[in-house]
């Protein structure tokens, strides 16, 4: 379904409760007209919002999640939205992983006398996703195969490797690494992207070979890779004591997840 044959988006919004929140009440007293499309969810900063909330929004048939918080620098809790922005950096990458259209995220700032701002970013917001159409089918992903990959994407950001480099961005950026050497923005995205991608690319045959062993030709076909591109995967996983050969089909081992 189109959005010229009546499709109407799901969102939500995370709004903080000091800036964004108050702008959404302002736009609602000054009467700035908005699509009923945004279901608000209330938190105190929009560095409250674990990446999770929103994976697992999407997981639950939301379009588009809205993530607004205070202008950077005008934080009631100094850097809270700076840790919101570099969340939303690897969420979009994360996304854009598993399939799903990263314009489907947005973060952006709103302050408590920003009304008529806060109505037009929820109208091109909605907009957009109208554009975009129905999560996972315009996508072309089953809703069954949809929630394998949005799965794999929540169970990186559940992990402590990603959460730790997102968390000591900012520092590391400002301050450098632990010898007090300056890290740039470039060098620390160069760093973070091959572990996003190798963590999601890995939770996924975790999962994958969960409830059955498969050989690394299934895994690979599964994922739409070559084997060889797998194999390293699957041996970092055995290294790690998470992935195990249980078994020979033919020529080809079968490894099976043993992380519970």
């Amino acid at each position: 379904m189109t959005a010229t044959g009546g499709f109407e988006p799901k969102i939500l919004g995370f709004l903080c409760n000091w800036c964004s929140y108050a702008g959404a009440d302002l736009a609602g007293v000054s009467r700035f007209q908005y699509p009923p499309t945004l279901r608000v969810i209330r938190v105190m900063c929009s560095g409250r919002v674990d990446p999770v909330f929103v994976l697992r929004a999407f997981s639950r048939g939301v379009d588009g999640v809205m993530v607004l918080g205070c202008h950077p620098g005008d934080c009631h809790y100094a850097t809270g939205n700076y840790y919101a922005r570099n969340r939303a950096k690897v969420l979009k990458r994360l996304l854009e992983l598993a399939g799903v259209n990263p314009d489907r995220l947005v973060l952006d700032w709103v302050s408590a006398g920003e009304g008529e701002h806060f109505a037009t970013l929820v109208r091109d917001f909605t907009e957009r996703i109208k554009a975009l159409g129905p999560l996972g089918r315009s996508e072309g992903l089953s809703w069954d195969e949809l929630q394998k990959r949005l799965a794999a994407a929540r169970r990186v950001m559940e992990g402590e490797q990603i959460r730790w480099l997102v968390g000591r961005e900012r520092e590391m950026v400002d301050k450098g690494d632990v010898y007090g050497q300056p890290i740039s923005q470039e060098v620390f995205d160069a760093l973070l992207e091959p572990s996003v991608v190798a963590e999601y690319l890995r939770s996924r045959l975790l999962l994958l070979t969960a409830d059955r062993p498969l050989s690394v030709k299934a895994m690979a076909g599964e994922m739409g890779m070559a084997p060889r591109l797998v194999l390293p995967h699957i041996v970092a996983l055995e290294q790690a004591g998470l992935m195990a050969m249980v078994g020979i089909e033919g020529n080809s081992p079968r490894y099976q997840s043993i992380s519970g």
